[in-house]
């Protein structure tokens, strides 16, 4: 009797296919000291040293609000780069046939750019200057993170997703508190702290590169389509993706609010005048601690019960409650409670969120595309959020009103997520 061979499957579809196998303890180490690295250098200046380095180029001026829209200015220009860069370098990645794997070149490419643009931030002079080095940063950056994200979903399984996801939304939290370390505690100029930023991310971007293995494809197995053709996915055939972006926009953006000011209300609204930067590091200590217990606790959680829209849903509602706090006290100290609840509630959202944007995704030869998409949801509010926050303190009311526009945003982002159907 004759018996039909084995089938195996070949290492080029292995790369498409949905991962079983659960991922080391070292993977996952590489894997945050990558994020640590990354977050580090885009939200340590952008927290801390480029508002101070606009202002620097600004010279004395008798309106705070200069400052914080001529840095809105720069992020907002940023952003509009960093839209195309995330799904053009996620479509680049899908169809790269290098030996090293899809994710990898792009990894180091896209640290190297950054590097190098954190290395001229520290010297150049001049707002023009200080937008086009920043411009490159954020480039660098969307093109080593789309690569990085994209590793969730071609070796993760996804019982084991929501765990993972929460070490690399932690890191978000940590590479905030060293980099607001670095410009506020430690070094004398932000010169130096950009270098030592840009040497901190080469080093601890190199494990992932050593450490992770991936399945290259062959030129064959590229995927079809064009890129503009790819930009476009269409609500009306994959409605879990289109909710999950909306949601995804919202949160984050009501999140950016209701922090991304945080630093000239604690020095205007709160009178701290020059110690405010003083003040600020203890805030987002707070802040940040809460972020990391609850991306992990609640990431963890949501992988043993399978089940992802309670926590995002949760995570909204509790970050709206916060910037509820600030709309009625404004106190340094109920400033502290607001932060650990913000914390709490962005922590569970951002690592469970994450999962839950890996399982719906609509076809697995464009991962890294798609999730570059999910991303623009994720970071453009961010790059945003300063101009539109100033405008509102300006023109409508005070903080007060930008706290409350904050709080509402968010809860609707929250809630969104319920239309999501595939996925609990």
């Amino acid at each position: 009797m004759s018996h039909a061979a084995p089938v195996s499957t070949p290492p080029s579809a292995a790369a498409f296919a949905e991962p079983q196998r659960a991922v080391s303890g070292a993977w996952i180490a590489a894997f945050a000291a990558a994020w640590v690295g990354v977050w580090m250098a885009q939200l340590g200046p952008f927290r801390v040293a480029l508002p101070l380095q606009v202002s620097a180029e600004l010279g004395e001026t008798d309106n705070w609000t200069d400052s914080v829209v001529a840095f809105g200015v720069v992020s907002g220009i940023a952003g509009a780069f960093l839209i195309l860069s995330f799904p053009i370098a996620g479509y680049l990645s899908d169809r790269t046939t290098s030996r090293f794997g899809r994710r990898r070149p792009w990894i180091l490419g896209g640290a190297v750019l950054f590097a190098v643009a954190l290395l001229l931030l520290g010297f150049v002079h001049g707002l023009a200057l200080v937008t086009v080095c920043w411009t490159l940063a954020l480039v660098g950056f969307s093109v080593a993170a789309s690569a990085l994200t994209s590793l969730l979903n071609d070796q993760v399984p996804v019982r084991q997703r929501g765990w993972v996801a929460g070490w690399m939304s932690s890191p978000r939290a940590i590479g905030i508190i060293l980099g607001a370390v670095l410009f506020t505690g430690v070094f004398a100029t932000v010169t130096l702290g950009y270098v030592v930023l840009a040497v901190v991310l080469a080093v601890l971007v190199l494990p992932v590169l050593l450490l992770v293995k991936e399945t290259p494809i062959t030129a064959e197995q590229r995927p079809t389509g064009s890129l503009l053709s790819g930009l476009w996915i269409s609500p009306r055939k994959h409605p879990d993706f289109a909710w999950t972006w909306v949601s995804g926009f919202l949160v984050n953006a009501g999140n950016a609010l209701g922090t991304g000011l945080l630093l000239y209300y604690v020095a205007y609204s709160l009178d701290f005048g020059d110690r405010a930067r003083q003040a600020f590091l203890p805030l987002t200590l707070v802040y940040l601690l809460g972020v990391v217990l609850s991306a992990l606790v609640c990431g963890w959680v949501s992988d043993r019960i399978a089940r992802r829209k309670v926590f995002v849903i949760w995570g909204a509602l509790v970050q709206g409650l916060s910037a509820l706090i600030l709309v009625f006290v404004t106190d340094y100290t109920a400033t502290f409670v607001a932060g650990a609840v913000l914390g709490l509630g962005y922590g569970a959202y951002l690592a469970v969120g994450q999962a839950l944007a890996t399982q719906v995704i609509p076809d697995a030869h464009h991962r890294a595309k798609d999730l570059g998409i999910m991303n623009v949801a994720y970071q453009v509010p961010v790059a945003m959020a300063p101009l539109l926050g100033a405008v509102i303190v300006a023109s409508v009311g005070g903080f007060s009103s930008l706290f409350l526009l904050a709080g509402v945003v968010t809860a609707i982002g929250g809630a969104v997520i319920a239309l999501v159907v595939k996925v609990k």
